[in-house]
């Protein structure tokens, strides 16, 4: 994997948007993670990571290229301002097809989590849903709060774990999987005045490439556009 190039989507001389590939870690650990491999390829000697991505998920990734930048972008975070949009699939029924996902955050067995009912610092998920064919279901995720592993527990709260996850859906199924299907598809934010809109189609998983998935992300575009 660290031969082949990682996809530069955007840059200027504050940010870059790249396309992170599912099954790259974002930090080094036996081999480069995805931020070293950026600073490699881009021959910068520093960048600055905003917001990262677990490793099974693909999309889109904002790097800030000076501290100035990385500190808007941090506050801007924090002050949600900045709309993220993922996309996951699921062959579970869940339990509700679209609403929100609120509640706390509680450490569980070796270093995952769990969806408490409490809400005294919530993790906060909006989502909409829609049927691929039977059995396969599409889910357009609106993270409200950063916490880790949030959307994978949402997912796993409403009795739908995300395909291909192996700590939050069932192992042995996961296996099978070429991938889990976790994808980081639209960014949308204004920096200095400027709006920037970014949207990624995952271009990897059997599940994902589909015609029938892909002709519903376009579907879901033209409506998310018509009401922003």
């Amino acid at each position: 994997m660290n031969k082949t190039p990682i996809p530069i989507l955007f840059q200027n001389q504050d940010f870059v948007v790249i396309d992170k590939p599912a099954g790259l870690n974002f930090h080094s650990e036996e081999s480069p993670g995805l931020v070293a491999l950026v600073q490699q390829q881009l021959h910068l000697d520093k960048i600055y990571p905003v917001h990262r991505l677990d490793k099974m998920t693909s999309g889109l990734i904002l790097l800030a290229l000076n501290k100035k930048t990385a500190q808007q972008f941090q506050s801007m975070f924090e002050q949600r301002q900045i709309e993220k949009t993922y996309i996951a699939i699921s062959d579970q029924k869940p339990k509700k097809k679209q609403g929100w996902i609120k509640g706390d955050m509680l450490p569980a067995r070796r270093g995952s989590w769990k969806l408490a009912k409490t809400l005294h610092n919530p993790a906060i998920s909006q989502f909409e849903s829609v049927l691929i064919q039977p059995g396969e279901r599409l889910y357009f995720l609106k993270p409200k709060t950063g916490k880790t592993h949030q959307l994978r527990v949402a997912m796993k709260s409403i009795s739908a774990p995300i395909c291909g996850d192996d700590r939050y859906a069932d192992a042995n199924a996961a296996k099978h999987e070429d991938r889990g299907y976790l994808h980081a598809y639209l960014l949308r934010f204004t920096l200095n005045g400027k709006p920037f809109e970014f949207i990624k189609k995952p271009n990897s998983g059997k599940r994902f490439t589909q015609q029938a998935c892909q002709e519903l992300l376009q579907a879901w575009l033209q409506t998310d556009k018509s009401s922003n």
